[in-house]
């Protein structure tokens, strides 16, 4: 019973830690359990409807591991010497069959809604096409001035020139041209791809959508915190499949109408712009968190 009891504890306590352990906002973290920290309200369903069937697999994993543990006491050579002849029993595969049924049932509904908030455009404010190429990504923003620029990841000392202004860049995964988008902003992703099966993945948006050739997908998202947020392509697609990264920065209205009015001309010239921006917020932020952090050390001093 005690080890019955310590395997339980066990298998509760990993349940809530791979709850609890989610991923940070926009990639992944080391000893990650969970999934990411959702971004979009798309992602925070996903999160919910996880969760959800988590506990409901968990309550039928220790139900069936309690049968077998009584079936193995209760039942076994020495305890049951003169086994029973019962070939069937109506009333147990009646409830075999319809309690399955049921816990189906639970499990479809919620899954049923998430799939079509999922599939279920609502009105737009600004229209990306993402194209899959061997081993890149390309973009275009119709609504925005035709801009357009490929997304390609930034080599060893490419990534060391970036961290200068961007020290949180993250290896293969970190590019040269962001997409980038308004914060509380519905966009709407138009996915192809120029030569073989690609997939544009998102974790933290909830956002996973093929990429074929000669075909048009859509999907969406509403980016609700800004930041810097990283998926990548998620359909094997070639050698170089692991290094074609996407990276999508969340930022604010004026930020997002700058970089625009600038990437109409020179993309390049756009993204340091706005890496320049972003790095000098940060260094105001960090010394107007200096006075605060001095005065609480003196007031506890």
């Amino acid at each position: 019973m005690r080890r019955l009891l310590g395997g339980t504890a066990f298998i509760l306590a990993m349940i809530a830690a791979s709850v609890a352990s989610a991923g940070g906002l926009g990639q992944a973290v080391p000893w990650q359990m969970g999934l990411q920290e959702a971004a979009t309200p798309i992602m925070e369903r996903i999160a919910g409807v996880h969760t959800f069937i988590l506990w409901i697999i968990t309550i039928i994993c220790l139900f069936v591991m309690a049968l077998l543990i009584i079936i193995m006491v209760k039942f076994n050579a020495r305890a049951n010497p003169e086994p029973s002849r019962t070939t069937h029993n109506t009333f147990i595969e009646v409830v075999w069959t319809v309690v399955p049924i049921l816990i189906l049932l639970v499990i479809a509904i919620p899954s049923f809604r998430l799939l079509y908030f999922q599939r279920d455009l609502p009105t737009v404010d600004m229209t990306i096409k993402a194209i899959g190429n061997q081993w890149y990504w390309s973009y275009e923003y119709p609504d925005n001035g035709d801009i357009s620029f490929d997304s390609i990841m930034l080599e060893a000392d490419e990534l060391e020139e970036r961290r200068k202004v961007d020290p949180g860049a993250p290896r293969l995964l970190a590019v040269d041209n962001e997409i980038v988008v308004p914060v509380n902003k519905t966009v709407r992703v138009i996915v192809t791809a120029s030569d073989v099966l690609h997939n544009f993945a998102m974790p933290s948006f909830g956002t996973k959508m093929d990429a074929v050739p000669g075909r048009l997908n859509e999907t969406w998202f509403k980016a609700t915190k800004e930041g810097i947020y990283y998926g990548q392509c998620s359909e094997l697609c070639g050698i170089k499949h692991a290094y074609m990264p996407i990276a999508i920065r969340v930022v604010s209205d004026e930020k997002f109408k700058a970089w625009s009015e600038a990437a109409a001309n020179d993309i390049d010239e756009a993204q340091t712009q706005l890496l320049a921006t972003l790095a000098d917020d940060a260094k105001k932020l960090a010394a107007s968190k200096k006075p605060l952090e001095i005065a609480a050390t003196n007031s506890s001093d």
